[in-house]
């Protein structure tokens, strides 16, 4: 019951958008959750405990059920339900298919190096410069997860966060892991739709098509809607390892990087890498390139900026593309 209960509230649940708490917020209500085992899981009224005792439980799992504090509205796009919708569907059919692995992508703001207080309590008497100067030095933590295995990877970039730079990563960290994934054909990717990631960015989804290619796997690109990018599963990862430094002073790359590799994540390290490539901005393919892009793609009708496949075999494009044109024309 306790799965049951998980499977439901964790695609309604986000994290702290201040990250200022590790603890996860969840849309639904104790009573909703008791309706939905009810209709989904065909659980009985008699089989079911109280709406109270699954408001306990559902806080012994981490789910806390009270609105999010925001200092404004939750803004939405005519498609953000319909997104969401399509979102919970694609990762449900991502984790109930052996040979799919589903994975969370994300940057988290860049961290300054330097004695600057971060806000946080210490046990230690810690004094920290009385303003933010510039620096010289930052670092963007950009983070990989696997919600299934509840593994982490923390790459902390020094230079510029480009679309290069994020294919880059994916394909550093499939390098890592593809020893253990030999029967993983397709892979899902959660994400927020970036300036340097969304799905209309010509030289991201150059690189990403050249991955799909030189990895052998189709690619699912699952993008959260506008003003939602909390409820990527990645930024759970980030509130945490914003306690867990919160309070000290990250005045140098070594610290940075020793507080992320000892931070526990349910129960386990993260790997982390720092990487020091140098990346250029801009780079853009031309009108005609991209449209040879998008030969290779397949985007799902009315949501074509959020949900994008593209085929590890193309010959799989071409006939989902076959099945769409005949049901429109014929």
């Amino acid at each position: 019951m306790l799965r049951d209960i998980k499977s439901l509230v964790d695609p309604q649940s986000q994290t702290d958008p201040s990250f200022k708490s590790i603890r996860l917020y969840t849309r639904m209500t104790a009573s909703e959750v008791r309706r939905q085992l009810i209709e989904q899981f065909g659980y009985t009224e008699e089989e079911l405990p109280s709406s109270e005792t699954i408001r306990r439980k559902l806080n012994d799992l981490g789910y806390t059920l009270k609105r999010v504090l925001k200092t404004k509205p939750i803004k939405k796009i005519p498609e953000t339900e319909a997104i969401f919708e399509q979102v919970e569907q694609i990762n449900s059919e991502a984790d109930n298919d052996p040979h799919t692995l589903r994975i969370s992508i994300d940057a988290k703001v860049a961290v300054k190096i330097g004695e600057f207080d971060r806000g946080g309590k210490n046990r230690m008497p810690t004094i920290s410069v009385d303003h933010d100067f510039p620096t010289e030095i930052t670092l963007i933590p950009y983070g990989i997860f696997i919600p299934e295995y509840n593994e982490l990877f923390l790459f902390f970039v020094s230079s510029k966060l480009t679309a290069d730079c994020i294919v880059d990563l994916l394909e550093s960290w499939w390098q890592t892991v593809k020893h253990r994934f030999a029967h993983i054909q397709k892979l899902v990717i959660n994400q927020d739709n970036g300036p340097e990631n969304n799905s209309r960015r010509t030289q991201f989804m150059k690189r990403i098509v050249d991955f799909g290619t030189s990895s052998q796997l189709t690619l699912q690109l699952t993008y959260y809607p506008p003003y939602h990018s909390k409820y990527n599963p990645i930024e759970r990862c980030f509130g945490w390892l914003e306690q867990h430094w919160n309070g000290s002073l990250l005045d140098t790359v070594e610290t940075v990087l020793n507080f992320a590799q000892t931070l526990t994540f349910k129960g386990k390290n993260p790997v982390v890498t720092l990487v020091e490539t140098v990346y250029s901005t801009g780079v853009k393919l031309t009108t005609s390139a991209m449209a040879e892009i998008e030969t290779q793609i397949h985007r799902l009708p009315n949501l074509r900026k959020w949900f994008v496949e593209i085929f590890a075999n193309p010959h799989s494009y071409w006939i989902i593309f076959f099945v769409e044109f005949s049901y429109q024309y014929f």
